[in-house]
């Protein structure tokens, strides 16, 4: 797949997600690694969700995956805390929002 294959497919999943209880900021990168390489950004702000393409200044949370595991991952075909435990996903940043992200991938 294509990096905007992975990002239009990432974003489907997730921008109906309901974030309407988180009242803070949070703002995620995902540096897609390996076939499919790309960057795009998530962002809660005052309980609403974007997914944009790019790279976000100041992240919270600074995601590395390879695109292969993250189509795995928005298809419910791998668990994210997995993911982590085992080194799929490398997280840099804050490690309370990096599990509340991971909180929101598990539900779907």
């Amino acid at each position: 797949m294509t990096f905007q294959e992975i990002f239009q497919e990432a974003r489907s999943s997730f921008i109906n997600t309901d974030v309407s209880k988180y009242k803070e900021n949070i703002s995620a990168q995902i540096n897609l690694t390996g076939p499919g390489a790309g960057v795009f950004y998530a962002k809660i702000n005052n309980g609403k969700l974007s997914i944009e393409p790019g790279e976000y200044k100041n992240s919270d949370v600074k995601f590395t995956v390879n695109s292969n595991d993250f189509v795995k991952l928005i298809r419910g075909k791998m668990n994210p805390i997995s993911a982590f435990t085992f080194g799929k996903i490398k997280a840099d940043g804050n490690i309370s929002k990096v599990m509340e992200l991971a909180k929101l991938m598990s539900k779907k």
